[in-house]
C-alpha cells in the first residue's frame, strides 16, 4: 500500500507539475529570441497619411538592433504627410541601412512624403502602376472671411509681431505674408530634392527638374532612377533574402502598431488632434505637408 501511494505521488508530480513546467519552458523558448535563427526579415507597413512617426521609428530601431533580423522591408502605401515626420523616418532609414539592408516596397501610392521615406532605402521596388513622385511641399490656409461675415462671426487678434497670425481664416493674407511662406516652402523643397539626390545617388539638378509636384508611374520612376526595379512585395522579400545573406527560407516578422483609441477609429488622429486643440483653446499651427 505504501508503494502505491509512493507511485501515485510521483505520477501526480509528473503530470501536474513537471510536464506543465516543461511545456511552458519549451513554449517560451520557442517564442523568445534565445533560440531564434538569423533568418528573419522585419516588415514595417506605413499606410495612410504620415503624421506620427514614433511607432515606425521604434519598429525600425527594434529590427535594426535585432541580430536575428538580417534585412528590413518598409512597405509604403501613403500619399505623404507632415514634413517633419517624413524627415524623421528618412533619417532613421539612412542610419539603419548602414547596418543592414532596407528594402522599400511601394504599394499603389507612394507619393511626396511617402516617396521621401522610400528614397532613403537601400533599394526601392515598385509596381509598374504604382503612383509615386509628387516631390514638393505645400501649406493650406483656409480663408473663411466671407463666411464669417455672413454669420456675424468676428475675431479680436492681439499679437506680438506682424507675422504671428499668418493664416488667420478671418482675413486674406497680405503679399508680404505670402512671400514669407513661399520662401519657407522653397527652402524645405530644396531640402527634399537634396535628400532624394543624396540617398539615390542622383544629380541634384536632375531631381530638381522633376520635383515640380508631378506624379509618375513606377515604370517611369524606374527610367528616371527614382526606383531600382519593378515588382511586388514578394519580389521585395526575395531581394531582402539576397541582400541579407539569409540561408534557407526567411521568416517574415511584422511590426505591430499599438491599438488605437475609439476616437482615432471614429475621426482619425488628425481630426482628433484638431478637436483637442479647439476645446483646449490652443493655437492651431500651420501644417507643412508633403501631400
Amino acid at each position: 500500500m505504501r508503494n502505491f501511494f509512493k507511485y501515485l505521488f510521483w505520477f501526480l508530480l509528473v503530470v501536474v507539475v513537471i510536464l506543465p513546467l516543461l511545456g511552458g519552458i519549451i513554449y517560451f523558448a520557442k517564442s523568445s529570441d534565445l533560440f531564434a535563427e538569423p533568418n528573419r526579415i522585419g516588415v514595417i507597413c506605413i499606410r495612410g497619411t504620415i503624421s506620427d512617426p514614433l511607432e515606425y521609428l521604434d519598429g525600425i530601431k527594434t529590427f535594426r538592433d535585432d541580430d536575428n533580423v538580417r534585412a528590413i522591408i518598409i512597405r509604403i502605401d501613403s500619399p505623404g504627410g507632415g514634413v517633419s515626420p517624413s524627415q524623421e523616418l528618412y533619417r532613421e532609414i539612412m542610419r539603419t541601412k548602414v547596418v543592414k539592408p532596407v528594402i522599400a516596397s511601394l504599394g499603389s501610392v507612394a507619393t511626396s512624403g511617402g516617396y521621401y521615406v522610400a528614397s532613403a532605402a537601400t533599394k526601392i521596388i515598385a509596381s509598374s502602376g504604382t503612383i509615386t513622385g509628387s516631390i514638393g511641399v505645400i501649406a493650406f490656409f483656409p480663408n473663411l472671411e466671407e463666411l464669417f461675415r455672413k454669420v456675424g462671426y468676428r475675431t479680436v487678434v492681439i499679437k506680438s509681431g506682424r507675422f504671428k497670425d499668418i493664416g488667420n481664416p478671418d482675413r486674406a493674407m497680405t503679399s508680404e505674408e505670402k512671400a514669407l511662406v513661399r520662401d519657407t516652402l522653397m527652402r524645405i523643397h530644396k531640402r527634399f530634392v537634396r535628400d532624394v539626390a543624396e540617398a539615390r545617388g542622383l544629380d541634384e539638378a536632375k531631381v530638381a527638374e522633376i520635383a515640380d509636384g508631378r506624379i509618375i508611374t513606377g515604370e517611369d520612376a524606374l527610367q528616371l532612377g527614382l526606383v531600382d526595379d519593378l515588382g511586388n512585395f514578394q519580389d521585395a522579400v526575395e531581394l531582402a533574402h539576397t541582400l541579407g545573406h539569409i540561408e534557407g527560407k526567411p521568416k517574415l516578422v511584422f511590426f505591430k502598431k499599438k491599438k488605437r483609441s475609439l476616437l482615432d477609429f471614429l475621426v482619425g488622429s488628425e481630426v482628433k488632434s484638431l478637436i483637442v486643440k479647439f476645446f483646449a483653446r490652443e493655437e492651431l499651427p500651420v501644417r507643412l505637408q508633403y501631400p
